[in-house]
């Protein structure tokens, strides 16, 4: 019992001595804690003091910008404040001014009012006391003539009526002078424009006429029988053969530039194949003629597609093709027409007209060529009535029939065709004329004005359609001078040869010159 009584107080005093330690542990516990938590305290002071004063002087910074902000806004505004109110000094002043300045002006008109009113009251006298003497004077004159009043102001009428024809009879001949120098000027700037815009090469051209042949025993072959393979051959295609002693040659001769053409032609396949007789001469002629006929075709169409007429009728496009083996003192008729084309629609655009029109009427205007030689009368006549079968309009028929100036002209195209015409004959190398005998002709009419006293230099422009002659002022005045010109330009008509015309400018000038030294 005792050894349980013990225990049991071992047990309590265990116990209690347990409770001590953890009291005495929750004790240092607790003390550790408070002081953990007065560190703590005192950190977050010390921070918030410091974040307090951070935020204080923050604040203190962005006071004294924004202090500074405004005091610069304020002074920029109180700057632009003071010079409106300087500007508002001066237009002020300038107000000022101004009132002052109208108000003497408006002083200085009321003066003039009252000067201008003293002087219509004077004019107003004036006038009746001139009337009066004007109506003395008239009963005066009337009493002297013996004139009544109706005749006198008859009288002055008819005068005053002759006196106004003079003036509109100068005037009319002064503003007619002016306008065909203005006209001269403007048709002279067109046609040297159509001449610039359109430049084409040389279109001298000869059509051959001649077949080699390689052996007098060809030609012998050609000639035939008792010549009837010539015979045949020269009744097949309507043309000449012409056989000499010239070797190696043969000439076909025709006025028809299309059957001799085809007549060269098959005397090359003749001569060629060898089988010369009047059956195979007539074959050949025949293919050579189908041949020829697409050829003409294929020449037409190339043209029409060239002058941009696709419209054109049928039977004009082989016609035109005619043109391409026919020459006109050795120019290509077919190549002069499309010049003549280009030509008037460059004019007639120029002059506000229908360049088209123009155009279709240049190329077809010597259609007529391609069947002279086939029907009787000339060319203009012929080419309008072909034209007038398929239509075309009236300007083409009077350009084809009027450009020579047979007929009037009834449409402004057929001038404008006539120009183009001159133009495309008239140019260097446009006909048969050498470079050599077109200088020559220039040196010649530099040469001829030349000879002529007080001449000092002659010039020859624009490819010799002008001469300008610059005479010596001493020795030729302005009397002679216009005399002058007129000796020249009848010498030139008497002695040299030229297509169209020949303009004589002559000029006198007097040049001063002395030298500083």
């Amino acid at each position: 019992m005792e050894y349980v009584i013990g225990a049991v107080l071992g047990a309590v005093a265990g116990v209690v001595a347990l409770l001590i330690v953890m009291k005495n542990m929750a004790s240092s516990a607790v003390a550790q804690a408070k002081r953990e938590a007065e560190q703590i305290k005192t950190n977050a002071e010390s921070e918030a003091q410091n974040k307090a004063k951070t935020i204080e002087l923050a604040a203190r910074q962005e006071q004294i910008k924004r202090k500074e902000e405004f005091d610069k806004e304020t002074e920029v505004a109180r700057t632009e404040l003071k010079n409106l109110d300087m500007r508002l000094t001066k237009r002020e002043d300038t107000l000022d001014r101004k009132l002052d300045t109208l108000s003497v002006k408006e002083k200085h008109l009321d003066d003039m009012q009252n000067r201008l009113g003293q002087r219509d009251k004077s004019l107003v006298a004036k006038e009746e006391q001139l009337d009066q003497v004007l109506a003395q004077e008239r009963q005066q004159l009337l009493q002297i003539n013996g004139l009544s009043a109706d005749a006198a102001k008859d009288m002055l009428l008819h005068r005053l009526e002759d006196e106004c024809k003079l003036e509109c009879g100068a005037l009319i001949q002064r503003l007619t002078d002016q306008a065909q120098e203005e006209a001269k000027e403007k048709s002279r700037q067109i046609i040297l424009q159509a001449i610039q815009r359109y430049a084409s090469a040389q279109t001298s051209d000869h059509t051959v006429s001649t077949v080699n042949i390689p052996t007098d025993d060809m030609k012998g072959r050609v000639i035939g029988r008792e010549g009837r393979n010539i015979r045949s051959f020269e009744k097949t295609t309507g043309v000449d053969v012409i056989i000499d002693d010239t070797p190696g040659v043969v000439v076909v001769s025709c006025f028809d530039p299309v059957r001799r053409e085809i007549a060269r032609m098959s005397l090359e396949r003749l001569v060629t194949d060898g089988r010369i007789h009047p059956a195979r001469i007539e074959e050949v002629v025949a293919l050579t003629t189908k041949e020829m006929d697409e050829e003409l075709l294929r020449i037409g169409k190339e043209a029409a597609q060239e002058a941009n007429l696709p419209n054109l009728a049928k039977p004009i496009i082989p016609m035109l093709g005619r043109l391409g083996f026919r020459t006109s003192y050795g120019q290509n008729v077919l190549k002069h027409s499309l010049e003549v084309a280009y030509l008037s629609q460059i004019i007639a655009s120029e002059l506000g007209l229908d360049g088209n029109l123009a155009r279709r009427a240049g190329l077809l205007h010597d259609i007529g060529k391609a069947m002279d030689h086939d029907q009787e009368g000339g060319h203009p006549q012929l080419g309008k009535e072909f034209l007038r079968r398929f239509g075309e309009p009236e300007a083409v028929l009077n350009a084809a029939e009027g450009h020579h100036g047979d007929v009037p002209a009834t449409t402004p195209y057929t001038p404008i065709v006539m120009a183009a015409d001159s133009i495309s004959a008239s140019r260097p190398g446009a006909r048969r004329e050498s470079l050599e005998k077109y200088v020559r002709r220039l040196q010649d009419l530099e040469d001829l004005a030349m000879g002529f006293e007080g001449v000092r230099q002659a010039y020859a422009i624009q490819a010799g359609r002008e001469v300008r002659v610059i005479v010596d002022a001493k020795i030729v005045d302005d009397r002679i001078s216009a005399k002058l010109a007129r000796d020249i330009a009848k010498k030139i008509e008497e002695e040299m040869n030229y297509p169209g015309e020949i303009k004589v400018t002559l000029i006198r000038e007097i040049r001063s010159v002395e030298y500083a030294r």
